[in-house]
């Protein structure tokens, strides 16, 4: 058994559980045995290993609880097509977005494959990300679905950093169904959510509600075939115009419903009525150019529980950084740096149904922590793209170190 003490912490903040509430403490140590912590505080018993936080901050790991990293190639000329006039919506309408990703992922290896995500695993790391997210949903055929969650699977057995994996069959209509669309419905109900349980590769099932992609009934629908299969339910809702999906979110029992920067007044009520997790993707707004943000202070103020991530994809939103989305959610969601914080830690990681092992500095927990190089948790969006990390633990285990 290996014991790690990190001493000369500066401050320490961190969700609470038992307070519930963020919490920040001074002058502090944190014993580690094996992957879990021990114990914080005082004069801490002798340790193995010694890591000196030279009185910085230290705060938990990153969870980033919405990402799409399998695909094969980027698409950097939608971006040069949104800098001449075009929207997200045009860009779909004229063959490009989702669907444009779908073939290369086919064409792919899935060693391919498995490279591309590990590259994309490394640079999450070394933002500060200890658990991310990752959904399917660019193959969108059987084969290809399975193979995405399979490089999944094996990239998670082969990298230090921890993938949650969510099917998401229901991203897009692929082309060869754009006149049946029902019938593409149909294969995600009763073949592909059939095989993902049967080979347990997936937690979650997630589906992209909106005008042009999959309806209410659709999505309702797909998500029920996932809860009859065991596969938890997350929600794609209300993006570019009120939808109802945030209704259906609520009704359905979803855990969280992301993007939100068009929910609606009855889409609020019916999140917080069921305890359904709002996910912020300001860096989504941020990337394709647009200015309104999801509304953060109806939800805050309706009681809803407020996760952020990245949203990091292809296309609309090329970005790793969850200190970025922090810096995004304070400037221009105007959250207070805590509630970023904590939406990035322990509600990120009730997104993900980790809470109990990780999202917050506490006994008991994985020893997910990240040594900053810098002083007051303020200094996090200040900084904007400067991410002064000094060192990251991983299950205890020092694995990036500036």
């Amino acid at each position: 058994m290996s014991v790690t003490k990190l001493n000369n912490i500066g401050q320490m903040v961190s969700f609470n559980s038992k307070l519930g509430e963020m919490e920040s403490l001074n002058n502090i140590e944190i014993l580690i045995k094996d992957d879990k912590i021990e114990d914080i505080g005082s004069n801490l018993s002798d340790a193995d290993i010694n890591i000196d936080c030279n009185k910085m901050l230290i705060t938990p790991g990153f969870v980033d609880p919405h990402t799409h990293p399998v695909f094969y190639k980027s698409r950097g000329q939608e971006f040069i097509m949104r800098l001449s006039g075009m929207t997200y919506e045009e860009i779909a309408k004229n063959g490009g977005g989702i669907i444009s990703s779908v073939s290369g992922l086919r064409n792919a290896t899935e060693n391919q494959l498995i490279k591309c995500v590990k590259n994309r695993m490394d640079r999450f790391l070394s933002l500060g990300t200890t658990t991310v997210e990752c959904k399917s949903g660019y193959g969108l055929d059987v084969a290809s679905e399975i193979k995405s969650l399979k490089v999944i699977h094996e990239v998670n057995k082969l990298h230090s950093i921890d993938m949650v994996p969510t099917f998401m069959g229901g991203h897009a209509i692929p082309n060869e169904y754009s006149d049946n669309r029902d019938a593409y419905v149909d294969i995600i109900c009763n073949e592909m959510i059939p095989e993902v349980a049967k080979q347990g590769i997936a937690v979650f099932n997630d589906v992209f509600c909106e005008k042009g992609y999959f309806n209410v009934q659709q999505s309702q629908k797909i998500l029920n075939a996932g809860i009859n299969h065991g596969l938890q339910p997350r929600l794609h809702a209300d993006e570019f115009e009120d939808s109802g999906a945030s209704v259906l979110a609520g009704e359905i029992g979803s855990i969280t419903a992301d993007h939100l920067m068009e929910i609606s007044e009855d889409g609020i009520s019916s999140l917080s009525k069921n305890d359904v997790i709002a996910t912020l993707l300001p860096g989504t707004t941020f990337f394709l150019g647009k200015t309104k943000y999801a509304p953060y202070s109806k939800l805050k103020e309706a009681g809803i529980d407020i996760a952020l991530a990245t949203d990091y994809n292809p296309g609309s939103c090329n970005i790793q950084s969850m200190p970025f989305i922090i810096s995004l959610a304070c400037i221009y969601m105007k959250m207070d740096i805590l509630d970023a914080l904590k939406a990035s830690t322990y509600t990120a990681a009730c997104s993900l149904l980790l809470q109990d092992t990780i999202g917050s500095i506490e006994c008991g927990k994985k020893a997910d922590i990240i040594i900053w190089n810098i002083e007051k948790i303020e200094e996090i969006p200040y900084l904007v793209l400067n991410q002064p990390i000094q060192n990251i633990l991983k299950n205890g285990k020092p694995i990036f170190s500036a």
